[in-house]
């Protein structure tokens, strides 16, 4: 079966070719058409774009890259993976300085790109699968930094967004006649929300951007986003922990793939840990949670506890043993049974949005300059130095 990626890349490769067959010229434009001309917010979203840096992905034309530069002194850099389109903005804006045309995958070029201040795509984030694009996105985005896109929400048949972080079908209509088939991911808000804070970037606004034409079904989101400066915490529920005496243990696994940190059913990202058993040490209780939730195998002997974390929720003092495991074994999966799965390892600089509070505090004990805001927590350190060792 051919990738949905790969259907999109010979559909693009049409379109661009059908349009320099076609010698369609477009005029310049004013502001940018998010989802239909003259509806809906304009390039004000953007923000402020002097001297910015500017990412346009899958600028077709570059139309809108062209005007960012010259209306408002924006640095951009238009990428777009047709041959086809890419020779029309070459032959149209390829002398503009401020204006870098790239012929490039979005995916390879976000990878090897220095930081942008500002991202914004125009319709073309869905013709990309969100799992390879939105780490991609999340790292060429500095903090602070804007996203904006829009996204197909409902065809012109009607058809509204799926449940399922899938492609479909979709047919794309040719100027002057004809079509070609893409695949596009098609999904709801909520989910496009979900899949955006794994990658610690933050919904800020989604606007709705409907059809004027009668009988025309057709209708798309714009996503404002931004990737904070520092990324939230939050308890698992807005109720206390039952009133109890139990001691907890956090396990914190750093390594050249990243930190590891599993979703738990309530929506925290947060580390392995759990409750201390009757009778059995610190270090056994970490070796043990580690091996139920995720499967991985440590001893411990390998666990180095960092020191004691006290805080109050709802009036209850709740107390959490920071550890550092230094060494295991075998790849982390969902456990039967477990309120915490979907472990995943994530950079340091990327770390999700909605940590556990708990995970949250152990996380600064150990490296007190992450951006990570939470609850205040007491913490006592069991031996000097919070960093690797």
């Amino acid at each position: 079966m051919t990738r949905p990626e790969a259907v999109n890349a010979e559909a693009w490769r049409a379109y661009g070719e059908h349009h320099l067959r076609r010698g369609t010229v477009l005029p310049e434009v004013t502001r940018i058409d998010w989802g239909f001309e003259g509806a809906g917010p304009g390039i004000e979203v953007l923000g402020e774009l002097t001297g910015r840096r500017v990412l346009d992905l899958g600028c077709g034309p570059a139309r809108h890259a062209a005007h960012l530069v010259r209306a408002h002194g924006a640095l951009v850099d238009a990428v777009d993976s047709s041959a086809g389109q890419h020779e029309r903005a070459r032959a149209r804006y390829g002398s503009l300085p401020g204006l870098r045309l790239v012929l490039a995958d979005a995916v390879e070029h976000l990878r090897s790109a220095e930081p942008y201040d500002v991202i914004y795509s125009v319709n073309a984030v869905p013709y990309i699968d969100p799992h390879r694009l939105l780490p991609a996105l999340a790292a060429a985005l500095r903090p602070g930094g804007r996203l904006c896109f829009t996204v197909l929400h409902t065809n012109s048949h009607g058809d509204g967004p799926s449940d399922d972080v899938v492609a479909r079908p979709e047919v794309l209509r040719l100027a002057g006649g004809g079509d070609v088939t893409v695949q596009m991911w098609v999904l709801g808000p909520e989910l496009w929300t979900a899949l955006l804070a794994e990658h610690g970037l933050r919904v800020e606004q989604v606007d709705v951007l409907d059809t004027p034409q009668d009988g025309n079904h057709a209708s798309y989101r714009l996503f404002r986003v931004t990737r904070p400066v520092r990324v939230s915490s939050r308890p698992r529920t807005a109720k206390p922990p039952v009133a109890h005496a139990a001691l907890g243990v956090g396990a914190i696994l750093h390594g050249p793939r990243g930190l590891l940190l599993g979703r738990h059913r309530h929506g925290t990202w947060e580390l392995p840990g759990g409750t201390v058993e009757p009778g059995e040490s610190l270090r056994e209780a970490v070796v043990r949670e580690l091996g139920e939730e995720t499967g991985l195998d440590a001893r411990p002997e390998d666990v180095r506890l960092l020191g004691t974390l006290l805080d109050d929720a709802g009036g209850v003092v709740r107390v959490t043993v920071a550890s550092r495991v230094t060494a295991w074994r075998g790849e982390p999966s969902d456990q039967p049974g477990e309120s915490v799965g979907r472990w995943r390892w994530f950079a340091l600089d990327r770390l999700p949005e909605e940590l556990f509070v708990c995970s949250a505090q152990a996380l600064t004990a150990w490296r007190p300059g992450l951006a990570i805001d939470h609850a205040p927590a007491h913490f006592t350190p069991y031996d000097t130095g919070t960093g690797d060792s």
